[in-house]
Order: structure tokens, then C-alpha cells, then sequence
């Protein structure tokens, strides 16, 4: 199987590297439009600021491909907040898979933001209820794990939401529309569970 992690500039890809090879994965790290369309499953990771990373994104022609991809499409972090329209974070216009914003947290007392550590993630059905067939990638999952946070933004709930994390409030830990799936946590430092969701993608 051809495994494209696009590259731009954003951080973290080498987790992700190090997390494909702990399963026998092979990939390709690439920016180039033809090796991405050409792809099998793409991974589109990221830690960074949401301006920055869409300028690189655009300086490749990258986000005009992106939204166009038919192939299972995984966005991680960074990676799945870029997958929506806007951020708060410096008012950037990003890519519009999910038609959603990207708001701030709040400051609350007794919170730090940004969200940093270990949240669980519960499995959601379309009607906000809780998922009795669960979403492909938590496949082989119990009802609720936890994983890896580290971020200061998040997606809102919203008819993409096939899991949710409490953190302030609710908001949106996994979303899907089509082929494109996305993850606010980092799967490739969510042990266990991180990797069993990264066996799911290349399964679908």
C-alpha cells in the first residue's frame, strides 16, 4: 500500500514516522501534488500555528489539492484544524473540508490552556447520542480511551463529531465527511490506542 504523510511546514511528522514503522507501515514523505494524488492513504500531520502552516500549504498548491483527495485522508492536530474553514488562531482562512470554525478556548479558572496531556475520547453517533457501530478508525477500541492533547484551539460539536472530549467543554475529538477523517490528539503518541487507530485507517 502507497502511504503519503504530506509535508509542509509543520512539525511532529517524525512521530509519525517512528508510529507507521512500530506497525509495519512503509510511506513517503512528499509535497508534491502528483505523488500525493497518487496515494493510497494519506496522513496529514502537524504541531505549529494554523497562518503559518497554511502559507506553506499554499506556496505548494497544496490547498487547492487537498479538498479535491478521494483516497481515506487522515488529518492529525494541526493536521485535522487546518481540514476546517477558519481558525481563530490569527483569523486564518483554512482548508473547508469541514465547514466549521476553529475557535479558542476559553480561559476558565482552575484550566490551563493550552489542553496539554492525557483525555479520553467518547464515540458519538450523528444525533449526538452514543455510538453503538462505531466509527471505522476506533474499531477494536473500548467505549472510552484516552489519548494525547496538546493544543489551545478545538473544533466545535458539530454533524461531523464522531467522537467528543471534555476539556472546558465539549468539543470535537474526531470528525469525518467522506474520505477525510481527522483527529484532534496525537495519534502517534497515543500509545496502544494511537496505534490501533493508525492500523484502522490503513484497514479502510
Amino acid at each position: 500500500m502507497k502511504v503519503v504523510i504530506i509535508k509542509y511546514n509543520a512539525g511532529n511528522v517524525q512521530s509519525v514516522m517512528y508510529a507507521l514503522e512500530r506497525i509495519g507501515a512503509s510511506y513517503e514523505l512528499s509535497d508534491n501534488a502528483e505523488v500525493i494524488r497518487s496515494a493510497e492513504r494519506i496522513i496529514f500531520p502537524g504541531v505549529g500555528e494554523a497562518s503559518t502552516a497554511m502559507k506553506s500549504l499554499r506556496e505548494n498548491g497544496l490547498n487547492k489539492v487537498i479538498p479535491t483527495l478521494k483516497q481515506p485522508f487522515l488529518g492529525t492536530c494541526v493536521g485535522m484544524q487546518l481540514l476546517c474553514q477558519s481558525s481563530e488562531e490569527n483569523n486564518t482562512e483554512c482548508l473547508g473540508v469541514f465547514d466549521i470554525p476553529i475557535l479558542k478556548f476559553p480561559r476558565v479558572k482552575g484550566f490551563k490552556v493550552p489542553q496539554t496531556g492525557w483525555n479520553n475520547i467518547s464515540p458519538l453517533t450523528p444525533d449526538g447520542g452514543t455510538k453503538k457501530e462505531v466509527n471505522p478508525l476506533l474499531k477494536g477500541l473500548r467505549e472510552s480511551e484516552y489519548v494525547y492533547y496538546n493544543h489551545g484551539y478545538y473544533a466545535p460539536l458539530c454533524d461531523y463529531t464522531v467522537a467528543k472530549t471534555d476539556y472546558i467543554l465539549e468539543y470535537s475529538a474526531m470528525l469525518q465527511r467522506d474520505n477525510f477523517f481527522a483527529a484532534q490528539f496525537h495519534s502517534e503518541i497515543s500509545g496502544d490506542v494511537g496505534e490501533q487507530i493508525f492500523k484502522n485507517f490503513l484497514e479502510i
